[in-house]
This record gives C-alpha cells, structure tokens and sequence, in this order.
C-alpha cells in the first residue's frame, strides 16, 4: 500500500468498506474476528507459558505443541470477549463456523509465535512498568492513594493465582504489547488517501424522486383461480407446517454436579494450613523521598554533581529532620511526590527498584538514611511508618475457603461426570433412564420442538440449542429413537436428548391457505405493476430530461441518508453522473422509485472530526495489515505445523 499505483484502489476498497461496515453491522461483528488482530489479553494469560500434552495437539509452533484443549479454551474465551463487546447483539452462531474456528486457532499461532519472538530478542519490561500496570488496576488504589495489598491477593486468589505467578505473565503480556506497537507504528498512511476517502465519502448528490406506489395499482389487478394454485404450486416452502417431535433430555451442569459435593470443616483447616500465606498481607512501609535526578548514562561529573548536592541535604536533615517535607518540596526531581512534601505512601516488596527498596526495609521508623543510588539518581529517604504482616484467622476467611474448595471440586467432578454421562447415554443406546439413575439426574420433557432454534424461547433453554437440535434431528436419533450423543450447549453444561414422537413436515392444503395465497398474488402483481409503470417512465426521462412530477430537492451523501435506505442511497451514489441530469430506477418496500440527479459536489463545511476518524481508521487499516505481514513472517521463522492427524473443529459453546 506504500506504493502511488495501489493508492487510488486502496481508496476505492476503503469507501466500499465504510458502506459495508453502515449496512451490514452485524456481519462486521464476525469481520472483526477475522481480521482485527486482538489485544494480547484476549485469550487469557494461560495460553502463553503452558506446557501441554503433545498426544493431543493440532498445531506446533518453534517446537512447542498447542493443544486441543488450549484450542477450545481460546475459543470460549473468544466467545465470552465478544458477549461483553456486543451484549445482546452477538450472535454466536458467528463462532460456529470452520471459518471462524480457524480463524481463533490462527491467532493462537500467532501469539505463540510472537512469545518466541520476543524470548529469542530477549525483550525486557522493567519492575518499574510492572509496578505502573498494577497501580493502574482499576479498584486496587486505597482512599489515600496507597496501593491496597490485601485486595490485590484477593481478586488473584479468586483466580487460583499468586502474585508472583501474575506478575510473571503481566510482564510476558507487556513484552508482547511492546512488540505489537512498534510494528504497527512502523505504519505509514499518507494524507491523500485518507483524504480522497473523505472527499470521496463527503461527495453530495442533489436528488429528487418520483415514487410509484403498489397500492394504487391494485384495481388493475385481476386475480383468478389459476393465479393462485399456481403461486400456490411455486412456493411451497411458504406453506410448509415444519416438522415436529416430542423429546426426553437430560441436563448434566454445575448445579446439578454442585449439588452432590460437600466441603467439610476439616477439608476448610487443612486449605487453610496448606495456604495460610494467601490469606495474610506482607509487610508494608510508608517512606517519602527526595530524588536528585541523574541519568544513568550521565557523565562522571554530573553524577558527582548530584552525589554533592544529595550530601548537602542529607547534612541540612541531619541537623534539622523536621524540614525533610519543605526540603522535598524545593529540591526533589520527582514531581509526582514532590508536592506531598515527597510521600510515597505504603508499598509492599517489589514495587520500588531494588536499591530504593532494599534500603527502606534495613531502616527503622523516623530514620532518614543516607543518600541511594539507583537508575534514576539520588534518593534521600525517610521511612516514615511500618505495617506488619498480618494473616487473617480460619473463621475470617471460612466461606472463602469453602467457595475455593467448592470451585477446585466442582471443575474435577464435572470432567468425572461428564464421562460417566457421556458412556452411559452412549451405552445405552434407547433410554435415558440408566443415566438419570446412575448421576441423580431428572429426565425433562418437551414437547413441538422443531429442527431449529425456536425465536420465542430463551435461548438460554438447553434443548432450543442449534446443536443439540442437529443432533437430535438426525435420521438414526429418529428413526431408531437413539440417544443423541453427550453435546456441549454452554461452558460445563451437556445435553442428551431422545426423540419420543416425531411428524414429518408437510404441506398445507390448499384451501386451508387460499386467503393467505390470494393476499401474496395480489402484492405479487400490484409490484409487477409498480415496477413496470417506473421502468416505462425511467426509460422516458432518459430519452428526454423532464422534472414534471418530482419532489422537492435533497442533498444526500453516504453520510447523510435522508432517510433512504442503504440500498437506494448506494444506488444513488454508484450511478454514473458524467452526464447530468443522471437517472436511476430503484426498488423499494411497497414501491418503485425513480430518482433525478441533477448535481454534484462538496459540502461547504466537511466534518473534521469525522474526517480526523476516516485519517485514524485509514491509518489503522494499513498498521493491521502492517502486523499480519510480520505475524506471516513470524510463523515461518517459528516453523508453524498444522498436525492433521489431530486437526479438527474445537468444541463450540453455542449462543
């Protein structure tokens, strides 16, 4: 795209683009999948260090294996991403296609070739950026500005995380953003192009219209018994009373799983002991500084300059301890705690650079030692407080516990159910009845359930599940009333259904449909003779221009509709106004319209916010494609395997 020859297609493309994006929102919601390259969270943390059993792999990338399992974990969490983006709007029928399957283990590649990447440069991410990231976690920041500890194990205990684990992948995730941004900023979009997009997109059309409306020819239409058994005879989908049955499930879940797991007190003690050190804060102190900046390149005399003048205020301190907070205000190089007469609140091990910290736990409260060197000058403390480390008892995080035991349990004893549940519907083959027994299950009835998901149902509803219904819909399911295999309709939620009584689809006899036929016939001609009526006069207007008849002037644009649809704006501003006045003949609901275009031009005031966004998302465009070229030179650096023996489609929580 760097090139002048492609600049004039690349706009082209871009403006199709923005008028797909406006009329097909929610197709664009699965263009985004594909072609959006996610942020390096997308799939969780997990993905990028985990080691996994090479028997079930279906991809190798720079030697290490990526796993069906990590395949189905990268895809539900896909899954959830897209929930919390779209909100009612997803469509998970979006993530059940091969495309879109392929398409998640396409980025999982190219995540783990970018962790081989960034492992052979060997890129760094300092403890201070660790330390920045952490403090800008939302809900971690005490009233008084100090970062609170406590909460930090908590929400990574909830997760069944240490903070070294955490903090280990919080650097990873940071190396590859790292990695990410410099290729994408490497991106060049010139101002031409984003600006014949703009022009191109801002291009106003002065229109008028002449509409023939179906209904006022509904007198001219003659309806007769052969004009209807025909459509009849030509459209027997439209009449169709759709197949049907009446089926037994079964629903294996976490409730159900849940409700034959018990956690005992002494289950709660032994948690307790074996990870006592999760449920205490570590020791905290609370010091101000005075930084005498220096860089760590500087020169010998620069940092024997600030070596002097950190001495001379440790002297005036030594003297007069009581001014450290005026001093810090008139001579520390940090503006962030500067101001606060040089306070840096409370702070755990591990979030001050190792000289600062080291010194700060050897001092005793009230101390001001003498003046530290590290990365970024000369720091004079003054360890102002100290928390000890403190561990909660048993009774205070009790339900904690039982939550954790419960979770850690659930998860083992679903995956040992789910083999029971899987075996046994499978093994007996007719009746659901064996597995309801042997797991404590109840058998559950419905009844009018089609081959498709039916739209007034929730689809939360374990049978209104496209793939329980393909599966339940399957010739040998009823013709044989066979169990349906063990299907997956949500995360830890299976379904196994039999069909009890089935009726085949069939056709409504005509004259229980004779009414709704005659309405069709009768909308069927009455458009026939709207569109035929504006073609004779579309044909007329291109011979000689007249005016007679049409409505009053509008200025429309692609982004100014005038309350035309995206099809009849897209055809007003794809005809070919070389000659002016320009005509077009467009089909809408109810009508046929013939437009009269008389001129075109620019606005007289563009919008430049919105042509800044059209500069930005042209700049975009060219860093995603930027990163796809490199994530493709990546994969063959990391010698990328598709292994076939194991490749297939990942399980799919459905919508």
């Amino acid at each position: 795209m760097r090139h002048g020859d492609s600049l004039l297609q690349f706009v082209r493309d871009r403006l199709t683009m923005f008028d797909f994006i406006r009329n097909h929102q929610r197709l664009m919601q699965f263009l985004l999948l594909l072609f959006i390259f996610p942020s390096f969270a997308f799939f969780g943390l997990q993905s990028y260090t985990r080691m996994s059993d090479s028997d079930s792999a279906v991809a190798k990338v720079a030697g290490e294996s990526i796993t069906q399992q990590d395949w189905d974990n990268a895809t539900r969490q896909q899954m959830d991403r897209m929930r919390q983006m779209f909100g009612d709007q997803f469509d998970a029928k979006l993530l059940d296609t091969p495309e879109a399957k392929r398409a998640v283990l396409d980025n999982l590649i190219a995540q783990r070739a970018m962790v081989a990447e960034v492992n052979r440069d060997k890129l760094q991410v300092s403890d201070q950026a660790i330390a920045q990231a952490l403090m800008a976690i939302p809900g971690l920041i005490k009233p008084d500005g100090t970062f609170d500890n406590d909460q930090y194990k908590t929400l990574l205990g909830a997760q069944g995380m240490t903070p070294a684990l955490y903090e280990a992948r919080l650097r990873q995730d940071l190396a590859l953003q790292q990695l990410n941004t410099a290729v994408q900023a490497s991106a060049f979009a010139p101002k031409t192009v984003s600006g014949r997009l703009s022009d191109l997109n801002d291009q106003e059309r002065t229109v008028q219209q002449l509409t023939f409306t179906e209904s006022t020819y509904a007198a001219q239409v003659k309806v007769t018994d052969d004009m209807l058994k025909t459509y009849y005879d030509k459209h027997p989908a439209q009449f169709q009373v759709p197949e049907q049955a009446r089926i037994e499930y079964l629903v294996l879940d976490n409730a159900a799983v849940g409700a034959q797991i018990n956690v005992s007190d002494d289950d709660i003690k032994s948690y307790y002991e074996q990870n006592k050190q999760q449920y205490g804060s570590a020791e905290e102190r609370r010091a101000s500084h005075i930084l005498i900046a220096v860089k760590k390149d500087a020169s010998a005399a620069d940092k024997a300059a600030a070596k002097a003048k950190a001495d001379k205020l440790y002297a005036q301190l030594s003297a007069s301890p009581g001014d450290f907070a005026k001093l810090a205000k008139a001579n520390s190089n940090d503006p962030g705690s500067a101001e606060h007469g040089g306070d840096l609140g409370y702070f755990a091990r591990g979030m001050m650079v190792k000289q600062f910290e080291d010194a700060a736990f050897q001092m005793k409260e009230g101390q001001i030692g003498q003046p530290v060197q590290s990365d970024f000058g000369y720091h004079i403390i003054q360890l102002t407080g100290i928390k000890p480390a403190t561990v909660k008892t048993l009774e205070q995080v009790k339900p904690e516990i039982a939550a954790a035991i419960r979770t850690q349990l659930l998860t083992k004893k679903f995956a040992e159910l789910a083999d029971v549940f899987n075996n046994t519907v499978y093994e007996q083959g007719d009746s659901l009845q064996p597995a309801a027994d042997k797991l404590k299950l109840k058998i559950q009835t419905a009844s009018n359930v089609t081959r498709l998901p039916n739209p007034t149902l929730s689809p939360a509803a374990p049978y209104n599940n496209a793939k329980f219904l393909t599966a339940l819909f399957a010739d040998d399911v009823i013709k044989n009333k066979h169990n349906t295999e063990a299907i997956e309709v949500a995360p830890n939620t299976l379904v196994a259904g039999r069909v009890v009584e089935y009726k085949p689809q069939s056709k409504q006899p005509f004259e229980a449909v004779r009414a709704a036929v005659r309405e069709r016939v009768i909308q069927e001609q009455e458009t026939m003779l709207a569109k035929q009526a504006g073609e004779a006069k579309l044909a007329a207007l291109k011979q000689k221009d007249d005016s007679t008849g049409f409505g009053d002037q509008k200025s429309v644009s692609r982004v100014k509709n005038q309350g035309f649809d995206a099809d009849t704006v897209t055809a007003l501003m794809k005809t070919d106004t070389a000659k002016l006045p320009a005509y077009v003949g467009v089909a809408e609901p109810g009508s046929y319209s013939v437009f009269r275009i008389s001129k075109v031009g620019q606005p007289e005031k563009p919008d430049a916010a919105r042509r800044q966004a059209e500069q930005q998302q042209v700049s975009d465009a060219l860093a995603q494609q930027e990163m796809l070229s490199y994530m493709n030179a990546l994969k063959d650096k990391a010698k990328v395997k598709l292994l076939k023996a194991a490749f297939k489609p990942p399980v799919t929580p459905a919508e």
